[in-house]
Parts: C-alpha cells; sequence; structure tokens
C-alpha cells in the first residue's frame, strides 16, 4: 500500500502536469487559428500600417480578427478562466476570457454609447488610444489637476505604456470588437478618474466598479476572485472602504465609456468627476493629481 504521504505527492505532480497540458493545449488552439486567419489573409494586398487608410479600427479589425467555430469559443472560455484564476497575471488569457464570453456585456455597452451624443461620437470616429494617437508631452505640460495631466501622472507613476492592450481578435462583429478595445485601451484612464492605484487593492476596486457598469463577466469573475488575493491588511481597507465606495461609485457614476476622453484633457478631474457623479474616496483623493504618491 502506498503511504498517503506519497499518494498525495502524486496526486500534486499530476495535477501539476494535467494543467501544463491543458495550457499548452489552448496555447495550440489559439496558434493554429491565427495561423488559419493568416493563411486565409496572405493574398490580401497590405499597405503600410500608418500608411493609407490602414491605420483604421476597421481594417486592425481585419488583421487581427480570428474566426472560431462555437466549440473552440467555449474551449477557449473554459482554458482562459481556469489559467487566468491560477495565474491573473496572464493577461492574454484575461483578454481571451472577456472576448469569449462577453457578448450580450457588449451589446448593452453598444447600446448605452449609442444613446449618447458624446458615446456615439466615439463610435462613428473609434479613436484610439496609444504612444501614436497620443502627445505625452503635451499631455506631461498640462495643468495641475487637469485630466490631461492627471493621465500622465499614473503613466509616469505605474512606469507603464498606453501601448499594452491586445488587440482584440475574437470578437466577430466590428462595432462589437470597437468597445471592448475602447474598453480596455481606457482602463488606465479609469484607474485615473476613479484616482485608485494599481496594486492589487486598486485593481479589484476598479474591476468592481467596472463589472457594475459593464456587466462583463470577466471583470464580475476579476472583482469576486480577485479579492481572495488580498493580504491580511489590504482585506480589512478593502471591506471596509474600497468595497463599499466601489459598489455605491459603480451604481451611481455615469457609463465612463461615453467620456470622449481625447477631447476632455484640459478639464479638470475634479469637475470632470462631479459631472460623472465619482466621488473620491477619501483614502485615495490626492493620488495622480502630483507626480509622486504618498
Amino acid at each position: 500500500m502506498v503511504p498517503f504521504s506519497n499518494r498525495s505527492t502524486v496526486l500534486v505532480l499530476s495535477i501539476a502536469k494535467s494543467r501544463c497540458q491543458y495550457e499548452k493545449n489552448i496555447r495550440s488552439m489559439c496558434l493554429t487559428s491565427q495561423l488559419l486567419h493568416e493563411t486565409s489573409h496572405q493574398d490580401r494586398p497590405q499597405t503600410g500600417q500608418n500608411g493609407g487608410n490602414d491605420d483604421t479600427f476597421e481594417n486592425a479589425f481585419a488583421r487581427n480578427f480570428i474566426p472560431t467555430t462555437f466549440l473552440q469559443r467555449a474551449l477557449l472560455s473554459i482554458g482562459s478562466a481556469s489559467i487566468s484564476l491560477a495565474n491573473p497575471a496572464r493577461g492574454d488569457m484575461i483578454a481571451t476570457l472577456g472576448e469569449t464570453t462577453g457578448s450580450c456585456a457588449l451589446q448593452m455597452m453598444l447600446q448605452n454609447m449609442e444613446n449618447s451624443t458624446e458615446g456615439s461620437s466615439i463610435l462613428s470616429e473609434k479613436p484610439r488610444i496609444n504612444s501614436e494617437t497620443l502627445n505625452i508631452k503635451k499631455l506631461q505640460s498640462m495643468p495641475e489637476g487637469s485630466l490631461g495631466k492627471a493621465y500622465s501622472n499614473f503613466l509616469l507613476i505605474n512606469g507603464v505604456s498606453p501601448d499594452t492592450r491586445a488587440p482584440v481578435q475574437f470578437v466577430e462583429d466590428v462595432e462589437l470588437a470597437y468597445v471592448m478595445q475602447r474598453y480596455r485601451e481606457a482602463h488606465d484612464l479609469i484607474h485615473t478618474i476613479l484616482q485608485m492605484r494599481t496594486n492589487m487593492l486598486g485593481e479589484v476596486t476598479v474591476k468592481w466598479v467596472e463589472a457594475i457598469q459593464t456587466k462583463l463577466p470577466m471583470c464580475i469573475g476579476g472583482a469576486v476572485f480577485g479579492s481572495i488575493r488580498l493580504s491580511k491588511k489590504q482585506r480589512q481597507k478593502y471591506i471596509t472602504n474600497y468595497l463599499p465606495w466601489a459598489i455605491k461609485t459603480g451604481w451611481e457614476s455615469k457609463f465612463l465609456l461615453n467620456i470622449y476622453f481625447e477631447k476632455r484633457w484640459d478639464q479638470s478631474l475634479e469637475e470632470l468627476q462631479r459631472e460623472l457623479n465619482i466621488e473620491p474616496l477619501e483614502l485615495e483623493k490626492e493620488t495622480y493629481v502630483r507626480a509622486v504618491l504618498k
């Protein structure tokens, strides 16, 4: 008879091996779909990435879209969810999960934007938020307290770039794909407006606001399960201050994706928050107002 400790060791090793194989299968499926996609587009005339009309979202969508069957989407959803829970640092799996499970939520988000004058303008023009469309130096030179300055402070403090958001690949409808892309690229701006840091506590808090507003399963999962990874000290703050604030803000604030951020850089952050019905959490009230966090 095998001792209990040895059986436990064998079981753990078996689970670890199965998980590694599972991740390989998911990656293989994504690679296969990508190769099929590239093969089907290899005869299509290409223009320079920054030339002609190739910089439109529609062209980016045509380049990046990967067709999938219902079964493939189901497997990608299950696989990406499992891997994301085990390793929240896997941004590629989180992105995949958002795309393969977010159809209904994206339709609701699209409708919210269509019902807003500013949101409709965003949908019509389909602006992108990246280093090619932003003048970071100009944002850095804007007055203290402005949205542009606060956003540049966010990028500086956290050492991040607006170019880190992956292109949408598995959403079939171009309008819904843009809504998902806009959500991704606006995430750092949502952090800025909510004045939330990028540590685990700040990320979970932002995810609650996004979950309530967007109804994306990915955001709901991040909000619910992300809190498990909080430290004991963070969890106390989370329960007492951050979670009640996030739920209240998510329900009472206006839909954040209806803000055409690029046309509001010079607007006061405080004024924008009032317009959106957002009362900053007292503990974070100075976050991103200055280029150095306290």
